[in-house]
């Protein structure tokens, strides 16, 4: 067991057996990182009706009750498990919020077996931009996000998730391999050719801004 991992697994006996700080301390750990989740998987129609800080309020209180179950069998990283039971709580949100409409909610990135909803392109190329353009340049971001939009959803839908993992929830490509249920060297290999493609997409857009070589 690393240290890293000896470490949570000592915190979480402590925070089962009632040391509530100890539970806080470890998911402050990871709380950006979900929230990062949360903002890029949670349906565009939904996020003006839910504040992501609630639903990781709800996701808290799963981790709190159902912490003894991973302490008992950690077959996953602890993190891998907190994104489980986050990707659980946004189909709740989904299914609450949307209902049938679910099944509309356009070109899907997820591909995982886990429980999670998809990351649309319209989420992808909006994240990925703000990195990039300041907020002046709104009309030329409008529509270099358009242009974003179009090639991420001309790329394989295993490329598009595997950028999504690695660049957006920045899993480790362990991690990621493990969420796609592939082997790591295959998964090394779709992140390669991801980044390849796209770039081989944007350089043919007349105009796009920036370099699209520094995009990712």
């Amino acid at each position: 067991m690393s240290s890293n991992a000896d470490d949570t697994h000592k915190l979480l006996q402590r925070g089962i057996e009632g040391d509530q700080q100890a539970m806080s301390d470890l998911w402050d750990r990871h709380r950006e990182r979900l929230q990062r989740l949360v903002l890029l998987r949670m349906d565009r129609r939904v996020q003006g009706r839910v504040d992501a800080s609630d639903v990781l309020q709800d996701v808290f209180i799963d981790f709190a009750m159902r912490a003894p179950e991973y302490l008992k069998n950690p077959s996953i990283s602890f993190y891998l498990w907190l994104r489980f039971l986050t990707g659980q709580r946004l189909q709740l949100v989904h299914r609450h919020h949307l209902g049938a409409k679910m099944r509309d909610a356009g070109r899907e990135v997820s591909l995982q077996q886990q429980a999670m909803p998809h990351a649309s392109s319209i989420s992808l190329a909006a994240q990925l931009l703000g990195q990039f353009t300041p907020a002046s340049h709104v009309v030329h971001r409008t529509e270099m996000q358009l242009m974003l939009q179009d090639a991420i959803n001309d790329l394989d839908p295993m490329d598009r998730e595997i950028l999504a993992l690695r660049h957006f929830e920045e899993l480790s490509n362990v991690e990621a391999a493990h969420v796609l249920c592939i082997d790591p060297s295959a998964a090394s290999s779709r992140h390669v050719r991801a980044l390849k493609r796209l770039r081989q997409m944007l350089e043919g857009k007349p105009g796009f801004f920036p370099n699209p070589s520094t995009l990712l």
